[in-house]
């Protein structure tokens, strides 16, 4: 059994899926590793990992138009307020997403389907840089 970690980082400009599938392909080529598994973990609380559809951006436009209901930004309700009125809707987004994901690696590449991409999901308005560990295990 092999194990390889990298760490990346991925320079946001506001609230937007950022394509990540090639930084993940690349980190698995490097490892060596040709069967396993390939854990994704982001070092922050209000952003997030998603596999989604990699070919029609309207998915992902859609994915914001709903969570936009689900955690608007600047809710009165909102007591965390300290950082503006994207952070605590981002946080809420977070949770309701996933910070960390696995995928199985096969021919030492990602074994994602033929329409799905790994994307970081930045839930804040504003600008940064945002850090992923990447693990790679198997033979």
């Amino acid at each position: 059994m092999k194990l390889d970690q990298q760490r990346f980082s991925t320079q946001t400009n506001g609230r937007n899926t950022y394509n990540i599938t090639q930084d993940i392909e690349q980190i698995i080529a490097e490892s060596g590793i040709q069967t396993g598994l390939c854990h994704l973990f982001i070092h922050h609380t209000s952003a997030s990992l998603i596999i989604t559809e990699n070919a029609d951006p309207d998915v992902r436009r859609d994915l914001e138009t709903i969570f936009s209901r689900l955690a608007p930004d600047g809710d009165p309700e909102y007591l965390h307020i300290l950082e503006g009125i994207d952070d605590m809707s981002g946080h809420v987004r977070s949770i309701l997403t996933q910070t960390e994901i696995t995928i199985p690696v096969s021919n030492a590449r990602s074994a994602l389907g033929t329409w799905q991409g790994v994307f970081l999901w930045e839930h804040r308005t504003g600008q940064f840089q945002r850090h992923i560990t990447v693990t790679v295990t198997g033979e």
